[in-house]
């Protein structure tokens, strides 16, 4: 995929379209990690949020309490 470089105000910089968007799993407001490397390549990552262990157990009792029911009539 070519894209642009463009004139946005007084700073440059490239459009995503929203296919781009979905595919990198990104939206507008996250935050990326720009790497550049030998030979001028440009490498971005999205920053993604890491879970504690206390804060993932809080939302998957929090899941299951939600949806005891279900998990009852699967089980």
């Amino acid at each position: 995929m070519t894209k642009t470089i463009s004139k946005i105000g007084n700073s440059q910089g490239i459009i995503f379209d929203a296919a781009l968007m979905d595919l990198a799993r990104v939206k507008v407001g996250d935050q990326m990690t720009v790497t550049v490397h030998e030979g001028g390549s440009i490498v971005l990552t999205p920053v993604r949020p890491v879970l504690d262990r206390a804060k993932a157990g809080a939302m998957a009792k929090q899941l299951i309490r939600k949806n005891a029911a279900l998990f009852k009539r699967l089980s």
